[in-house]
C-alpha cells in the first residue's frame, strides 16, 4: 500500500484537541515541516508530548506561540523563554517527566503495557502515596504508559509503504513514538520506491506508519526551523 501523501492532507487528518507525540531531541529528528503545516492549519487545544520545547520561534514553540497548545508533556523547557513565560502565566499546562522515564513511558505505550515501576522520585513532592506500591519489601512509583492520537516523526529515508530509517542521533524518540500512536506521519527528504531500503536498515517498519510526506524543497524544512 502506497502511503505517500501531500503534507496538507496528512496534517488535515489531525483533529483539534488531539494528543500528539513529536519526535526530536532539540533540533535533530524534529519534524519541522510537519509542525509548520500544523501551525498553518491552526488546530487548537493540542496536547504535545516532546522531549523539549525547542527554542523560541522554532519547532513546537511556533505552535505554543500561536496559542494552539493547551498542554505540554516534556522533560525540560529551559531553552524556550516563551514556553517558560506561558507556563508561569498559566496559559500553558506543563507536565515535567524525567527524560529516561519519559522515553520508557512512551516505549511502554508502544509495547501495549499499562505502565512500569520505578524508584525515581519516590521521596519527593512529585510523588503522592497513591502513586506508590510495595513489592518484595521495596517501594516503587507507578509510572503509567503514554500513548497518543498522533505521532509526527522525521526520517532520513523512507519508502513509499512507510519503512523508515533515521540518521544517527536524529533517531532519538522517533521510533518509540511511531509505535505509541494511532496515526503516524513521517516526513523525509528522501522518499524511495519499495525495496530501496535494505531490510537490515529499517528502523521503523511500515506497519507503524500511516502516511509519508516527502519534503522535496529543503527551504521549507529550514524555514520551519526559523532559518
Amino acid at each position: 500500500m502506497n502511503k505517500r501523501k501531500n503534507i496538507e492532507d496528512a496534517i488535515s487528518a489531525i483533529r483539534p484537541g488531539a494528543v500528539i507525540m513529536v519526535g526530536g531531541f532539540g533540533n535533530p529528528g524534529t519534524p519541522f515541516a510537519l509542525l509548520e503545516e500544523l501551525r498553518k492549519q491552526g488546530q487548537l487545544g493540542l496536547t504535545l508530548i516532546k522531549n523539549d520545547a525547542n527554542e523560541a520561534s522554532i519547532g513546537i514553540s511556533r505552535l505554543i506561540e500561536n496559542d494552539q497548545v493547551a498542554k505540554l508533556i516534556t522533560s525540560h523547557i529551559g531553552l524556550n523563554r516563551v514556553a517558560v513565560e506561558k507556563m508561569n502565566s498559566g496559559e500553558l499546562d506543563v507536565e515535567f517527566v524525567p527524560q529516561g522515564i519519559l522515553a520508557e513511558r512512551i516505549r511502554a505505550g508502544g509495547a501495549g503495557i499499562y505502565g512500569f515501576l520505578s524508584d525515581i522520585g519516590i521521596d519527593t513532592e512529585i510523588t503522592s502515596p497513591a502513586d506508590l506500591v510495595e513489592v518484595h519489601g521495596h517501594r516503587f512509583r507507578i509510572e503509567t504508559a503514554l500513548r497518543a492520537d498522533v505521532a509526527l516523526v522525521h526520517a532520513a529515508r523512507a519508502d513509499e509503504i512507510g519503512n523508515l530509517t533515521y540518521r544517527a542521533a536524529a533517531r532519538n524518540f522517533n521510533p518509540l513514538m511511531a509505535m505509541a500512536a494511532d496515526y503516524v506521519v513521517a516526513e523525509t527528504m528522501s522518499l524511495e520506491a519499495l525495496g530501496g531500503i535494505a531490510p537490515d536498515h529499517v528502523h521503523t517498519p511500515a506497519a507503524f506508519v500511516s502516511a509519508v510526506v516527502e519534503i522535496a524543497d529543503e527551504s521549507v524544512h529550514f524555514a520551519a526551523r526559523g532559518q
